[in-house]
């Protein structure tokens, strides 16, 4: 007598791997985009609690700069900033948005004023670590643009559904 096979046909293997298939194919493009925007809040969390630490020290010493006037276009006040708000306004001031580029931080004077700095900027070049070259202010979406923080508001920041 003969026992019954055991075991799966080669169709029910096919099917089952042609539906885990598809299901992936869903799935881990909403990963990546969740992991991405994700990414973008943390930076935004980071930047803007750097922001209220540079703003307790702009309310004790009534200016932003911690090293001269610089534009957005000069060099960025990032090695001493921190040393000016670690640890009496902040624990530890972030150097690394959410892809680990660096995050930048700038002081500006008005009217070409040389000192004191009236206005800051802090920018995270987003996910490809390049610079806009032309900065359209406001709502993005492009996790590549950047998200840009300046007086107390976000002056570009991502909004809706991201692109890569």
């Amino acid at each position: 007598m003969k026992r019954p096979q055991r075991g799966f046909t080669l169709i029910e293997l096919l099917i089952v791997v042609a539906i885990i298939g598809v299901l992936a194919a869903i799935a881990i493009p909403n990963l990546l985009t969740a992991m991405h925007r994700s990414r973008q809040k943390r930076t935004m969390a980071d930047i803007r609690s750097a922001a209220t630490a540079w703003e307790a020290y702009a309310t004790d010493h009534n200016h932003y700069n911690a090293a001269g006037a610089i534009t957005m276009t000069g060099v960025p006040v990032n090695a001493d900033i921190g040393f000016y708000l670690c640890p009496t306004y902040i624990k530890v001031l972030p150097v690394k948005d959410g892809w680990t580029n660096d995050i930048e931080y700038f002081a500006e004077t008005a009217f070409g004023n040389p000192t004191p700095a009236n206005v800051y900027f802090i920018r995270s070049k987003g996910k490809d670590e390049a610079a806009d070259a032309t900065l359209p202010g406001g709502a993005t979406t492009n996790f590549n643009n950047d998200i840009i923080y300046s007086n107390g508001a976000f002056l570009q920041y991502p909004e809706g559904i991201q692109q890569h």
